[in-house]
């Protein structure tokens, strides 16, 4: 058990220490004033402080919710035996740390793992508040949920497998054609030396598209997704992307276009443009009929443009709003998937794609302080809806 004020034991392998100055102030009495009992709930990490006598004095609400324990349970009770902890060694934290023993230069413990009680982790930090050398007044533990980083990491470990992927497949095909070009040029036709060099070109071009997602789904998540927004034609942008594709071997006739005028809307039409062709992609990838394109004004939303916008919104209402339809004639999205559509690394049927498209569009158009959503189109197929404010 830790010992109380005065006690003495070895100095722990991961303590630290801090240049020495005004202790730093945490108020905790039996008698906590309802004011700051509230602040402390308030937190969104779990508090746990105890006083100069091993004795717990706060315990607040976020320090139940990851812990499990009941602050009635572990106030006033010794600080191994309100939060009892072990280290991934099965080593009791409290009695290996020894807070209240130890060199007097001791200020806390760095961010560790431990256990609960019930074999959950829980990330813990601890600070020694003290007079420089004497003993120690108070120690307060910080306690964070590792289920939020867990997630982070899986994200992240789920994006690093992803990209590696997209990118052995082109890569190993312009090795390969580059590799046989450069050993045996003199033993290919022209014609078949431009099948190759067009791979390899096809296949670069599809590295730098996966690079250009990385670096926007890295824009969005941080919130640094800059846009230079004007007055664009939407309808010329829908015709310039049907135009694109029609080239690439799309049949025009698949695209039917519906709007009763036209729409200037205020965006950026680059990141525009990347919204339309990925959702008029999707459709004809996960349809083989016909896919229908409406453009009609929206109602005001509730609040002004987002930051990027210039322009200040009208007083009383927010922006007039455009919105813009797609529906296909595929076999739609399942109900139970529609919550997953606009999350990383979702990709439907698994025909293509890395999943990060519908991801970027939705960042977009938010970024643009508009919304997108996901329906089942009148013909059965999937819907896209996506508003942007007008010009």
């Amino acid at each position: 058990m830790v010992t109380g004020r005065g006690g003495h034991g070895p100095a722990p392998c991961r303590s630290w220490t801090e240049p020495q100055g005004r202790p730093h102030q945490v108020e905790a009495s039996n008698a906590q004033d309802p004011a700051t009992a509230s602040a402390y709930d308030e937190l969104p990490d779990g508090l746990v402080v105890a006083d100069a006598e091993n004795r717990v004095r706060v315990f607040n609400r976020a320090a139940e919710r990851i812990t499990g324990l009941r602050a009635e349970h572990a106030l006033g009770r010794p600080l191994d035996l309100a939060l009892p902890l072990v280290d991934l060694d099965g080593r009791r934290w409290w009695t290996w740390t020894d807070p209240y023993g130890g060199l007097g230069i001791r200020s806390g413990q760095p961010e560790t793992r431990l256990l609960l009680p019930d074999g959950r982790d829980v990330l813990v930090t601890a600070r020694y508040v003290r007079e420089r050398g004497g003993p120690v007044h108070r120690v307060v533990v910080g306690l964070r949920d590792t289920s939020a980083r867990a997630r982070v990491e899986r994200r992240h470990a789920d994006l690093i497998a992803t990209v590696a992927h997209e990118l052995r497949s082109p890569l190993t095909s312009v090795k390969g054609f580059t590799a046989t070009l450069l050993a045996k040029w003199e033993r290919f036709t022209d014609d078949q030396r431009r099948l190759m060099l067009e791979t390899v070109d096809a296949d670069a071009d599809r590295v730098t598209r996966l690079i250009a997602e990385l670096l926007d789904i890295a824009r969005i998540d941080s919130g640094r997704l800059q846009l230079a927004c004007y007055p664009v034609d939407l309808l010329e942008l829908v015709g310039d992307q049907i135009a694109g594709m029609n080239a690439a071997g799309v049949d025009v006739a698949r695209f039917d276009v519906r709007s009763e005028e036209q729409f200037q809307v205020w965006a950026d039409p680059d990141k525009l443009r990347q919204v339309i062709a990925n959702l008029l992609e999707n459709a004809v990838r996960h349809g083989e009929g016909r896919v229908t394109i409406t453009v009609e004004q929206d109602g005001p939303t509730d609040a002004g443009p987002a930051a990027p916008h210039d322009e200040p919104p009208r007083k009383g209402e927010g922006p007039r709003m455009v919105a813009m339809t797609v529906d296909d004639e595929g076999p739609g999205i399942p109900e139970a998937m529609l919550g997953r559509v606009f999350t990383r690394f979702w990709r439907g049927n698994r025909r293509g794609g890395t999943g990060l498209g519908l991801y970027i569009v939705k960042g977009i158009v938010e970024a643009h302080g508009g919304a997108i959503t996901v329906g089942r189109a009148p013909g059965g197929g999937a819907r896209f809806r996506f508003t942007i404010p007008a010009a």
